[in-house]
């Protein structure tokens, strides 16, 4: 069909419509250690074979076996180990909200999350969406347009076959981190010049910074940074003008 942009020749990791792909395919054999660090997107991970040890504030020492998963938010801190060689899927996403707007608004006022964090078991719909993705979706760039199709379907299965309260300790710990990073915006970004100077007193790369920023501000940092002096200035001058009558000389 002419109408169509692809063939069955075509590399599609070339393609002008290639974007980065953020579902991933992981095995690691046992003993494999990543150090403590930063997470730089959301990261829900789905242990498929084996069994890993995680470290962070939301699982701490926790063991997460074969058919469960977690979710780590951006800017959190956590620290793996595998216990046995394992296999796993790595789905990242930026926006918070990205799965259900209205679901995770619902959920973060009126469900509380656990006292305690736990993985959650992979249901068997979840399960055979990760095995189909995992044996074709592991190139490094991918068709724009299947990515969102596949983005859709996992938010679908998520929001279909897993309650409110199943939910509740991921949209709580999304929410925990977005809040924290809002709070650290709006409290310094009066003293702040540039985005490279918010990246580094955040701790963060600048395109990690950036990417945060306009998942959660849905706009560039640089943009909003602009529009907030521009809005300081025009008040400054309604304030001055407004008491300049009063104002001797």
């Amino acid at each position: 069909m002419s109408g169509l942009p692809c063939n069955e020749r075509m590399d599609c990791t070339q393609c002008p419509k290639a974007v980065e792909n953020s579902i991933h395919y992981t095995h690691n054999k046992k003993g494999f250690h990543l150090p403590p660090h930063k997470c730089e997107t959301n990261i829900l991970f789905f242990l498929l074979k084996g069994q890993i040890l995680i470290n962070s504030e939301e699982y701490a020492g926790t063991i997460i076996n074969s058919g469960e998963f977690v979710l780590q938010a951006i800017a959190s801190k956590v620290e793996i180990l595998a216990m046995t060689d394992s296999e796993g899927i790595l789905y990242t996403f930026d926006d918070p909200k990205a799965f259900c707007y209205d679901r995770y608004t619902y959920i973060l006022k009126n469900v509380p999350p656990p006292l305690i964090s736990e993985p959650l078991k992979i249901k068997p719909e979840i399960k055979l969406f990760l095995e189909g993705v995992a044996s074709y979706l592991n190139a490094d760039k991918i068709c724009k347009e299947l990515l969102e199709f596949k983005r859709k379907e996992l938010y679908y299965l998520l929001a279909h076959y897993y309650t409110d309260y199943e939910l509740s300790p991921v949209v709580h710990s999304l929410s925990q981190y977005t809040s924290s990073f809002e709070y650290f915006i709006l409290k310094h970004h009066k003293q702040i010049k540039s985005v490279e100077e918010f990246a580094q007193l955040g701790g963060y790369s600048v395109t990690t910074f950036r990417r945060i920023f306009k998942a959660i501000f849905n706009e560039p940092a640089y943009e909003w940074m602009m529009k907030q002096r521009k809005e300081s200035i025009l008040y400054q001058l309604r304030y001055t003008d407004a008491f300049h009558p009063f104002c001797s000389t």
